[in-house]
């Protein structure tokens, strides 16, 4: 049933993929069928199998799949309004109608069939991704993903540890690059702060700094404290010791700060950048989603907007800037930071591994936060598809 055959090589330019009925129409995931708790999640071998709909797709059989604050996020229900109408923006389905779904935003996995489009990739290519939130996740056997969107593997890495990289490192790389607008040319001798170091996003971002050249100054718990030295911090600050602002004004100021925290740190956090040096706050935690969630499409959008407006010019006026960062997923910058992991520059943070039976485990694990790296998933072994 799992058996799948390629047309040869000589014979045809295209590899066809083929299989069983049953094997083309089913497979095994994990799926919710309503928002809530843990509870929701329910296995079942007979999800829809993903079909190629556009010419530049793939199918994608996966062998990992990681697991990011985001998943647990959608499992209860946030951005369900904004990601149901980037799924049906004509409203001409019924709502729920993206149910059963499938969570999963990292996936690192071997392509099965390429639509007619894809010229960079082919059959039996190891990829990884980070899927787009309004599509079917990686919590099965395989996905179907856009060309633009995967990457090959890295040759050094394996499958559980491609998974851990492509979510965080496409967040990382949207924040600090497009909108902080670092890159390996102007960040030497720069200073950075990173707020919440030792997460997913966290971890790669001081490997990323670091390996440009920058000076990385990190605040985490003091039990993380070597950790995140190891990955190349040079200053680390212990929230746990006292008040952190105080700690982190009696410092030199910063060209960029990325925010991975929220809450309270907007309040202080952009005193300590540079003004009128072009000095960047980038945040992560974003009123965006809660705001379409609450107030609808429309009245969430411009709610969004009036926020952002107000409080870029407040902090403009001070001779700062400050910005919203969000996660987009990007082939091409993976394969930028492809080239820095098999360089070595950065090493995958995996903490700890699950069998695909245990998802739910793996779920209960990110809800207890404080994590030191990335929660990976393995769905199957490389070359059980062929």
């Amino acid at each position: 049933c799992k058996s799948q055959t390629f047309e040869h090589p000589g014979v045809s330019s295209h590899r066809l993929f083929s299989t069983t009925k049953i094997c083309w129409n089913i497979m095994p995931a994990w799926v919710i069928d309503k928002y809530g708790a843990n509870d929701v999640l329910r296995f079942t071998k007979n999800a829809a199998f993903p079909i190629i709909n556009y010419p530049n797709e793939v199918i994608v059989k996966v062998c990992a799949a990681g697991l990011n604050p985001l998943d647990v996020s959608m499992r209860g229900g946030y951005g369900a309004a904004t990601l149901s109408m980037k799924r049906d923006p004509l409203t001409i389905k019924q709502a729920g109608m993206e149910f059963p779904l499938i969570l999963g935003r990292d996936v690192s996995g071997v392509i099965m069939e390429c639509g007619l489009d894809v010229k960079y990739f082919k059959a039996r290519d190891e990829v990884c991704a980070a899927i787009p939130p309004w599509k079917q996740g990686s919590f099965a056997e395989f996905v179907v993903l856009s060309g633009n969107e995967i990457s090959l593997k890295p040759k050094s890495l394996s499958h559980v540890e491609a998974a851990s990289l492509p979510y965080v490192a496409n967040t990382a790389w949207s924040a600090l690059v497009n909108t902080g607008g670092l890159n390996k040319d102007n960040c030497a001798k720069k200073r950075i702060l990173i707020l919440g170091g030792s997460g997913g996003v966290g971890t790669f971002a001081i490997q990323m700094v670091k390996a440009w050249g920058g000076h990385v100054t990190v605040t985490c718990s003091q039990n993380a404290e070597r950790f995140v030295r190891g990955l190349g911090a040079d200053h680390v600050v212990d929230y746990t010791a006292g008040p952190v602002d105080e700690s982190l004004r009696a410092l030199e100021k910063f060209d960029l700060i990325l925010d991975n925290i929220g809450g309270d740190t907007e309040r202080w956090a952009l005193d300590l950048l540079k003004p009128w040096t072009g000095a960047k706050y980038v945040t992560l935690v974003t009123p965006f989603l809660q705001n379409t969630d609450l107030l609808g499409i429309a009245d969430g959008m411009l709610q969004s907007a009036a926020t952002m407006g107000r409080k870029a010019l407040k902090h403009l006026a001070k001779g700062v800037h400050y910005r919203w960062g969000f996660f987009a997923p990007s082939g091409p910058a993976l394969d930028d930071i492809r080239e820095m992991v098999d360089a070595g520059q950065i090493r995958p943070v995996v903490e700890e591994i699950f069998n695909f039976s245990e998802v739910p485990k793996a779920f209960e694990k990110m809800e207890k936060g404080h994590a030191r790296g990335k929660t990976v998933v393995q769905i199957s072994n490389p070359g059980d598809e062929f």
